[in-house]
C-alpha cells in the first residue's frame, strides 16, 4: 500500500493506494503547531476506521506547500509508518514531464502533481484549475510539457478580505446565488463573489486558449470550490477531486521504477 499526502495551506489531504487504485481518501485541517504524534494518531484513526494498519504501508509520497511542517510530517512518518520509504516531491525527483518554468524550484509541488495527473489521465493540451486557498492554473502542452500558468487569490480569501476590510459588509455563507441581481446585501455579496470568480476563471482559460491557439483545450478542476464554480462556467470542465493525490501516486511509481 502507498500513502499519498498533500499538505495544503488549509487542509492536509491523504489517500491510500492499493493494487494500483485509490482505495480511500481523507482530509484534516493544516494546523501548523500539531506534533508528529498528534498527526500520527489521527492517521492511525483513519486506518482503524477502514480496518487497516499503518504497518501495511510500503511507501509514502508527500507534496507540501508548507515548508515549516515538512520536518513534523517526516518525523510522523518515521514513527507511525516506520517500514515505509518516504519521498517528497521537489527538486531532483522524476516527474516524467519537461518543466518549462524560469525557475523550476519556485514551482509548487501540488501544481506539478496536478499537471502530471491531468496529462496522464486526460491527455494534452490541458489546463488544471485548483480551487484551494489560492486558485492556481497549470498549462500542459500537447506534448506533455508544463508551460506555466497563473495564480489568483482563492475565493475564500476574497470573501474574507471583503468582510475584513469593510465596516458594514457581513460575512455570508458561500452558496449558489439565486440570481445575479441581489435583493439584499448577503445576496449581492454571494452574486458578486461567485459570478465574479466564474468570470475570472473563464477569462483566464480563454486567454490561455488564445496564446496556445488551441480552442479545444481540456480543463480539469480540483479543490473545494470546483463544483460551485464549474457549474456556471461557459467551459466543459471536468472535476477530479483527487487529482493531486493521483499525481502523487503516479510520481511515486515513476521514481520506484514501477512504470
Amino acid at each position: 500500500m502507498i500513502l499519498a499526502l498533500d499538505l495544503g495551506n488549509t487542509n492536509i489531504k491523504s489517500a491510500l493506494f492499493e493494487d494500483g487504485k485509490l482505495a480511500n481518501s481523507w482530509r484534516m485541517s493544516s494546523v501548523r503547531h500539531r506534533t508528529a504524534d498528534e498527526l500520527g494518531i489521527m492517521m492511525e484513526s483513519f486506518f482503524d476506521h477502514i480496518g487497516r494498519k499503518a504497518s501495511e504501508v510500503d511507501g509514502v509520497i508527500i507534496s507540501s506547500v508548507i515548508p515549516a511542517m515538512n520536518f513534523t510530517i517526516e518525523h510522523m512518518c518515521s514513527l507511525y509508518f516506520s517500514r515505509a520509504e518516504v519521498m517528497f516531491v521537489g527538486p531532483g525527483i522524476k516527474t516524467g514531464m519537461n518543466i518549462r518554468y524560469d525557475n523550476p524550484k519556485e514551482l509548487g509541488s501540488d501544481r506539478i502533481c496536478n499537471a502530471v495527473a491531468a496529462y496522464r489521465l486526460y491527455g494534452g493540451p490541458v489546463v488544471t484549475v485548483d480551487f484551494g486557498t489560492a486558485t492556481t492554473f497549470g498549462v500542459v502542452s500537447e506534448k506533455g510539457d508544463f508551460l506555466g500558468g497563473a495564480i489568483c487569490p482563492g475565493i475564500i480569501i476574497s470573501m474574507d478580505a471583503l468582510t475584513e476590510r469593510t465596516a458594514k459588509l457581513p460575512r455570508v455563507e458561500l452558496i449558489k446565488p439565486k440570481s445575479v441581481i441581489g435583493k439584499n446585501t448577503a445576496n449581492c455579496i454571494q452574486s458578486g463573489v461567485v459570478y465574479g470568480y466564474v468570470g475570472q476563471v473563464d477569462y483566464i482559460i480563454n486567454k490561455i486558449q488564445m496564446e496556445l491557439e488551441q480552442p479545444d483545450i481540456k480543463v480539469i478542476a480540483t479543490g473545494g470550490m470546483s463544483k460551485l464554480i464549474s457549474e456556471y462556467s461557459h467551459y466543459d470542465i471536468t472535476i477530479n477531486s483527487t487529482l493531486t493525490l493521483e499525481g502523487l501516486y503516479m510520481i511515486y511509481r515513476l521514481n520506484t521504477n514501477q512504470q
